[in-house]
C-alpha cells in the first residue's frame, strides 16, 4: 500500500454536461489530471439557502497526486458556475501497480 496514498479521486459536482467537460478538458490539458470520468445525469439532494433542494447535476471523478489537491480546486473554482462548487478528496487507499505506474508516467 505504500505509495498509493499520494494519489487521490476528487468528486466534483457540476450544473450540466457542458460545465463538466470544460472543467475536465481543463484538468486534463493542464496536466492537473491524467483522468476524468463523467457520470452524467445524477440526483442530488441538499441542504442550500436555507431550504431542502433537489437538483440534477453531472458527478466528475477527478484521479490526480494528492499534492495537486489545491491547484485543482482552485482550477475548478475558476471555471465553476456554482458559488460553493464540491471538490472533495479521497485517498486512494488500494490501486492496481499498472494503473499506478500509468498515472506516474502522466505527471513525468
Amino acid at each position: 500500500m505504500g505509495g498509493e496514498y499520494q494519489y487521490v479521486v476528487v468528486l466534483i459536482t457540476a450544473a450540466n454536461i457542458k460545465e463538466a467537460q470544460q472543467i475536465a478538458d481543463a484538468l486534463v490539458k493542464e496536466r492537473l489530471a491524467p483522468c476524468v470520468n463523467l457520470v452524467e445525469k445524477i440526483s442530488s439532494t441538499f441542504w442550500w439557502e436555507n431550504a431542502l433542494q433537489h437538483e440534477g447535476e453531472v458527478l466528475l471523478i477527478v484521479k490526480t497526486r494528492a499534492e495537486l489537491f489545491e491547484r485543482v480546486a482552485k482550477r475548478v473554482k475558476e471555471l465553476h458556475s456554482y458559488d460553493v462548487p464540491e471538490v472533495i478528496a479521497l485517498p486512494i487507499v488500494k490501486a492496481s501497480k499498472k494503473y499506478l505506474d500509468w498515472m506516474a508516467g502522466y505527471f513525468k
